[in-house]
Parts: C-alpha cells; structure tokens; sequence
C-alpha cells in the first residue's frame, strides 16, 4: 500500500471529529470537550437536501406522467365513443335513407298501377255503355217488329183415352145375331160386344177384321188394328 503524508492539522481534525475514545480512561480530566455537532449535522442536512429535493422532483414527475396517462386514456375512450356513435348515427341515416327510396319506389308503382287501372276501368265503362246502347236498340227494334202470335191452347186427352190406345185388337167372331172384338188388355184378355161401353164413356161402334172403332160421346174416335197400336 502507498504511504499517506497527513499533516499534523488534519490528523488533529480527524481526531477531533472522531472523538475520544471511551475504552482509554481520563482520570485527569486530560480529554476535551465535546465540539457541537451543529455544524455537522447542518453540513450533513445540507448533504441530504439536493436528495430530498430529488426525490420530490421524481415522485412530482411521476405524479404529473400518471395524470398525463390518465387524460390521454381517457381522451382516447372519449375519442372512440364518439367514433362509434357517429358510426351508429351514419348506419342509421344510410338505413333510414335507403328504407325512404324504397318507400318513395313502391309510391311511384302504386301510383303508377293505379293510374292503369282506372285507366282501365274508364275503357271498361265506355264498352259497357256502348253495349247497354246496342242492347237498347235491339230491345227496341224487338218491340217493333213483333207479330203477335195466336195461342193455341193445348186439347188435354179424353179420360181412359191413353189407356185405350195401348189395348191390341186381336180380332172378331161372330155368333149369330152377336158381334164380339178381342182385346189384348195388359196382361190379359177381354171380349166386347158391339155397341157396349168398354171403358168409361168409350163405346165399341165398328168392328171388322181389319179393325175395331171405339168412339167417345164428345165425338173423338180411336181406331184399333191387329198387332198395332194407333
């Protein structure tokens, strides 16, 4: 190790700030007083103060960055909560827009087809009347030239009259005096004399081979032929 040159007035201030050494006894008195130590520990505080200072100075710069952070995350949120409400409010116009031009298209159509349709309603009309026209003249002509027709009034048949004519006449005999005609009346057969009545008021006028006359009192005749209905 180098040697140190100290002079004796520092070796002594050495001394001094060390002080006396309590394992050395001082029966005489021999020891000086202890120095004040006002100006040490003043020098010491002021050692300790540009730290203290320091210190202070960091923890304000760190104060002031946190409440920087602080703003700037705030400001950011702000930022995007307005971006996203003007997003919203652009979405909603475009939407509210776009629904309008739809509106206002099936506007146009509606109007449009309305339009046709009366249009077509008021040729409709016209064709209508034309026809009721020609309809009113035909009527009228129709009331012109209409020869009034005679009615002929239906003879309603003579009572038994349909039922006679579906007898068959199966032919005659003759015994003596007595003239007899044959008839085939539905599922059987009758024999009449001439001049009797056969049914109702149908008599039995005529009778030859050829045929048989029945004849009512209102003057209308039936003529039966073998195998033949008349």
């Amino acid at each position: 190790m180098p040697a140190r040159h100290i002079s004796p007035r520092s070796f002594d201030e050495i001394l001094s700030e060390l002080g006396d050494d309590p394992a050395i006894p001082d029966p005489h008195g021999i020891r000086k007083t202890e120095r004040p130590k006002t100006a040490p520990e003043n020098s010491q505080k002021l050692h300790k103060r540009p730290f203290d200072i320091a210190s202070l100075k960091d923890s304000s710069w760190f104060f002031q960055t946190r409440n920087l952070g602080t703003f700037l995350l705030l400001g950011a949120c702000l930022t995007g909560v307005c971006i996203l409400l003007f997003l919203a409010y652009k979405s909603i116009a475009l939407n509210a827009q776009a629904i309008a031009e739809a509106s206002q298209k099936q506007i146009s159509e509606l109007h449009q087809e309305l339009a046709l349709m009366r249009k077509e309603l008021e040729s409709g009309q016209e064709d209508l009347y034309e026809e009721i026209d020609l309809l009113e003249v035909s009527i009228h002509s129709l009331k012109e030239n209409k020869v009034p027709q005679r009615v002929i009034a239906k003879v309603q048949p003579l009572s038994h009259e349909a039922e006679l004519r579906r007898w068959r006449y199966l032919g005659t005999s003759q015994m003596g005096s007595i003239q007899q005609a044959f008839f085939q009346v539905g599922k059987h057969s009758a024999a009449f004399e001439k001049g009797v009545l056969t049914l109702g008021d149908w008599r039995l006028t005529q009778i030859t081979k050829e045929s048989a006359t029945l004849t009512h009192p209102q003057g209308k005749s039936i003529v039966l032929k073998p195998f033949q209905t008349e």
